[in-house]
């Protein structure tokens, strides 16, 4: 099993202080943590086909990290011929990059995408002259060549990198919530180590993975992430007025003012009903976030694979809400505040400095071994049904598009439709029938 941490490409590590393997480790698997470049170091992209420099270094070595895996893992006593792929947010979206490109075929057998997509919109963006930018805002002062801008960045200190990185958004691409400037991207030109030759949507529609089976979802309220950026800065709130921004940036509406208007007022009326977006509606505005940025892209993914895959594709949700047990919400959000948080589901998978571990006979540490077990059964047999699960059976999700069923993991566990259909129909109805 091949771990690919998230952190928004920005940050991460994979080390036994973050992912330590500790409940892994009395199955009968090999862990492997993949690090990765981040930032610009890993996602600078030049259009300038003479620099070598295309984009997507950071997957680039993931890959790299595979054929490792694939040539070596033997020798540790893993399987090369049985390599399940996972990881969590900026490492789901890896995930799923990976299993899009066709630099990975034959590397990994199966995938588990947890809380991230490559359709997510932080997680592919379009060049928009991110380099020269960065270059700027260290103290470039020559023109928009790429040959140029390179060189003064060869020049520039990592540390200075890291700093500008934090300085290339514009206050507009922030309230369209654009979080970072350097990440995966459609590559300009084709060399031999393209990740990604064409957008997503279209790789979805013939990848090799495809053919593979996928593990696929999220927590039940992934917007409590962004509960620091708004608590800093209540000002996010005042500024949605009726929902424009943070309408599917890859939906192709702004094009049309007065329908991206309309579409606007649909969000506003499924999340906020009559009231306004301010801090008395603050959890609504997160809750809406949980679409835009996770659960609708998520959702997109899994119709491709109703309409496209021959391989089965099953669904988690995971909505346990223990108060000592969730530690990235109370990291972010403190102890008052409660829900499923983006990232709590592998406080139950991997032990960290800040997680709690729990007790034995407590429901902590069963979630834990029932997660442990889903995993490790379909990495082994690609099937996640296990003894945790009892008389329960995990399905795939149908060919009846549209119609997604899920195993949530909360107090109890359940088969059930994926809760909230009818809000992230609305969000999906956005987009044009054709798209996927």
């Amino acid at each position: 099993m091949a771990w690919i941490y998230g952190g928004g490409f920005q940050i991460g590590e994979a080390t036994r202080d973050m992912y330590s393997p500790d409940y892994f480790m009395h199955k009968d698997i090999v862990l492997v943590t993949l690090a990765y470049r981040l930032g610009p170091f890993g996602f600078l992209r030049l259009d300038d086909p003479n620099l070598n420099v295309p984009g997507n270094a950071g997957i680039k070595d993931q890959i790299l990290a595979l054929r490792w895996v694939k040539e070596n893992i033997a020798a540790f006593g893993g399987d090369p011929n049985n390599v399940t792929i996972f990881g969590e947010s900026a490492g789901g979206a890896s995930t799923h990059i990976c299993m899009l490109s066709e630099q990975s075929k034959g590397l990994i057998h199966k995938g588990i995408v947890m809380s991230g997509s490559a359709l997510c919109p932080w997680a592919n963006l379009p060049n928009k002259r991110w380099a020269y930018r960065l270059a700027k805002a260290l103290g470039y002062q020559g023109e928009d060549e790429d040959a140029d801008v390179y060189k003064f960045l060869l020049n520039t200190k990592g540390p200075e990198l890291v700093r500008g990185n934090g300085m290339v958004l514009t206050k507009d691409e922030k309230h369209n919530r654009i979080p970072f400037a350097f990440v995966p991207t459609v590559e300009p030109y084709w060399t031999e180590q393209c990740i990604l030759s064409e957008h997503p949507y279209e790789l979805l529609k013939k990848t090799w993975s495809n053919d593979i089976p996928m593990i696929m979802g999220g927590c039940s309220f992934e917007g409590l992430i962004f509960y620091p950026e708004v608590t800093r800065r209540p000002a996010t709130l005042d500024e949605v007025k009726n929902c424009k921004n943070l309408l599917p940036p890859d939906a192709g509406l702004q094009e049309d003012s007065a329908k991206a208007e309309a579409c606007g007022l649909k969000l506003k009326d499924i999340h906020f009903g009559n009231e306004e977006c301010s801090r008395k509606t603050m959890m609504q505005f997160l809750d809406l976030n949980s679409y835009r940025d996770f659960w609708l892209p998520i959702y997109r993914t899994l119709l491709a694979r109703q309409r496209h895959s021959s391989a089965p594709t099953y669904v988690y949700r995971f909505d346990y809400d223990s108060r000592d047990g969730n530690a990235i919400r109370n990291i972010l959000c403190g102890r008052d505040v409660r829900g499923t948080c983006h990232g709590d589901d592998i406080c139950y998978l991997f032990y960290a400095l800040f997680s709690h571990r729990p007790l034995k006979g407590s429901k902590e540490y069963e979630i834990t071994r029932t997660m442990v077990d889903i995993w490790t059964s379909f990495a082994a047999n690609s099937d996640p049904n296990c003894d945790a699960l009892e008389n329960l059976l995990f399905e795939p999700i149908t060919r009846d598009v549209g119609e997604i069923k899920c195993l949530n993991v909360g107090e109890e566990l359940e088969f059930i439709e994926l809760p909230n259909m009818d809000k992230i129909k609305v969000w999906s109805g956005f987009y044009p029938p054709g798209k996927l």
